[in-house]
């Protein structure tokens, strides 16, 4: 996989994310290429959730 495909994949499990919590941002969602762990750690605080019970839900997205 290139990494635009990895880029489209991403924008398109954002928009289902902020689909089905309202409450997430552009901001919240933002993967800056080596921040991934940066941005599962602002899901977990504002959903409530584990990195693996995130992990699961964007991948069954």
């Amino acid at each position: 996989m290139n990494t635009t495909e990895v880029k489209g994949n991403w924008n398109e499990q954002k928009g289902k994310l902020k689909q089905q919590f309202a409450i997430l941002t552009d901001d919240d969602l933002m993967l800056v290429e080596g921040k991934q762990d940066e941005m599962f750690g602002k899901l977990q605080i504002k959903l409530g959730k584990t990195k693996e019970e995130l992990q699961k839900l964007i991948a069954s997205l």
